[in-house]
């Protein structure tokens, strides 16, 4: 059963790699790789499957499994990529469609309350401007159609969806549409007697849809949120730069991303910014709806209750990661064994903090964990448990002493997934 999964898995690979273009076959194939690999990890975990070989040695047996996990490992990172590159496909598609549905639902909206109304310059302004900025969006969309389309700004790096970047570009849409509508609502609104659609504005007030006392709250709050990814960007790019920061690529942007960290966990500091701007966000639209021949006011209360949420934001985001480090190794000892110092060939237990980093839990970057034992790369064993692994953990890792480590005094440290290397200790290594 086991080697009919595991060649199955392989199989199902190649089937996507040749129809990488194939949503529906990415998307199936990851989901049957991810179940092919779940499935094997468990039977391995309970010492079935592993050949009679090397059944007979445990060290052997556990080298063998470690490698037939590293092996569908990569099969399933494979379908991740190939279904990734399907999702963004159908995210550019749906995107799309989404814009060009809100244009015809302006569109339908506008008509049936013009029915009693009657149809006015501002409702063509509002129209035009729908289209417009739909137009730019598309062709925006368009030149970035593989990395997801409209999406593409957002996406971070290392292909999550920023928060930070999703705030100020809701902003940056909400006044591009503001200022395209004024655009638009000008020369058709102002009349010979200097009135605007009737309402009795006069001809001496022209400016003051543009007035900066009106639209000093507006562009303080885009100058905010501006701030905000400008430094959020620095803070990452200075602690990957520093390894403080671990950061590990994802497989694809999730919605997710917007409200959780880089290991999927809830994040407070991320959940209360989209929060607020959405809410100071939603009540500036409003504003514009009700006054739509000037920019719309954000009151200073709503500024400061803005601020104060980008600086929680960005306190969060300075006090995220910490340096992968290694606190002691030790010789790592079975039940029965009795004390002695390290040999070649034992296993040493390497504690410390920070060796599995937020997004590298999942099988693929575990196997690209490795501790260097002198001047030898030593691959860290993949021990399955039932639900998961027990080694490696984000506390301990346990690999074997190899035979090619010269006995005396050796440094040791540890190379995570994100490619950062701890702190080196010293141990002794006896004949």
């Amino acid at each position: 059963m086991s080697t009919v999964t595991a060649q199955e898995a392989r199989q199902h690979g190649g089937h996507a790699t040749a129809c990488a273009g194939c949503a529906h076959c990415g998307k199936a194939g990851h989901r049957r790789a991810v179940a092919a690999f779940l499935a094997r990890r468990d039977e391995l975990a309970t010492g079935h499957g592993v050949p009679t070989a090397v059944a007979h040695s445990p060290v052997a047996a556990r080298q063998w499994v470690s490698d037939e996990l590293a092996q569908s490992a990569r099969a399933v990172a494979a379908h991740g990529r190939e279904a990734g590159l399907a999702r963004l496909d159908r995210v550019y598609r749906s995107t799309l469609g989404t814009l060009w549905g809100a244009v015809l639902a302006l569109l339908l909206g506008q008509a049936l309350t013009a029915i009693h109304s009657g149809w006015s310059g501002a409702r063509t302004a509002g129209l035009c401007t729908a289209l417009a900025l739909a137009a730019l969006l598309t062709a925006g969309a368009h030149a970035h159609r593989t990395r997801g389309g409209l999406l593409a700004p957002l996406i971070d790096e290392d292909n999550r969806l920023s928060t930070s970047r999703a705030v100020a570009a809701s902003w940056l849409l909400l006044l591009g549409y503001t200022l395209l509508f004024l655009t638009f609502l000008a020369p058709g609104t102002t009349g010979a007697t200097g009135t605007v659609d009737g309402a009795g504005v006069d001809g001496v007030t022209d400016a003051a849809p543009f007035a900066l006392a009106r639209g000093a709250g507006l562009l303080t709050v885009l100058a905010l949120v501006a701030t905000v990814t400008v430094t959020a960007r620095l803070v990452v790019s200075s602690g990957t730069a520093s390894g403080r920061l671990q950061k590990v690529r994802a497989d694809r942007p999730r919605a997710a991303d917007l409200l959780c960290d880089d290991s999927g966990r809830a994040a407070l500091a991320d959940i209360q910014y989209l929060l607020v701007s959405t809410a100071v966000l939603a009540l500036t639209a409003v504003g514009l709806a009700r006054d739509p021949s000037r920019l719309p006011e954000v009151p200073w209360s709503l500024v400061v209750l803005l601020g104060v949420s980008a600086l929680w934001y960005l306190a969060a985001q300075c006090s995220e990661g910490t340096r992968p480090t290694i606190h002691s190794v030790v010789r790592s000892r079975e039940a029965g064994d009795l004390d002695a110092p390290i040999r070649t060939g034992d296993d040493i237990e390497i504690r410390g903090q920070g060796f599995v980093p937020p997004g590298a839990g999942a099988p693929d970057p575990l196997t690209r964990l490795v501790v260097r034992i002198g001047p030898v790369h030593t691959h860290v064993p993949l021990v399955p448990v039932q639900g998961g692994f027990a080694n490696p953990t984000d506390a301990s890792l346990t690999v074997p002493l190899p035979a090619d480590v010269e006995p005396g005094r050796v440094e040791v440290s540890v190379v995570t997934a994100a490619g950062v290397e701890t702190n080196r200790v010293v141990i002794d290594v006896v004949d």
